[in-house]
């Protein structure tokens, strides 16, 4: 009991029962492989090193985790494809210059617009500021294909 959460507060971190070193919170999800399977061992540390992690409110599962590191490098490539999709949006999109635009842009574009500023009403939110935002998905994610790898 004294490893547990209490008042938002851990008292102690949760240790291996084998080894005494600190393990990494996987999740009420997560089901660990048999002790000599190393290979899936090593697909959970990569797993865990860019941030995926076996936690979910528990109705529905974590949702979709890759089960291979190919899988893995798969999934991430796709959302970075996704991502530079995003970019070409931003680089073509004409920017508004008045109000008539403005109300047309935000009808027409309001998710693309509200994933870079929460006040597009508004404002005008500039191309230059959801191509900088998208850029910085895009090196977010290839730092994690790097760690994968």
């Amino acid at each position: 009991m004294n490893d547990i959460e209490r008042g938002g507060k851990s008292l102690l971190e949760a240790k291996c029962p084998q080894c005494e070193e600190v393990m990494a919170n996987m999740g009420l999800d997560f089901e660990s492989p048999k002790k000599d399977d190393l290979k899936k061992w090593e697909h959970i540390k990569s797993l865990y090193s860019v941030g995926i992690t076996f936690h979910s409110c528990g109705c529905s599962g974590p949702g979709y985790i890759p089960n291979s590191k190919e899988k893995l490098i798969e999934y991430f490539e796709g959302i970075k494809t996704a991502y530079l999709k995003n970019i070409d949006f931003w680089r073509t999109r004409t920017e508004p210059t008045n109000k008539v635009e403005h109300n047309k842009d935000n009808q027409r574009n309001w998710a693309k617009l509200n994933s870079i500023s929460a006040n597009y009403k508004k404002e005008i939110v500039k191309n230059q500021e959801g191509i900088d935002f998208w850029l910085k998905k895009v090196q977010e994610i290839e730092s994690k294909i790097s760690l994968i790898k």
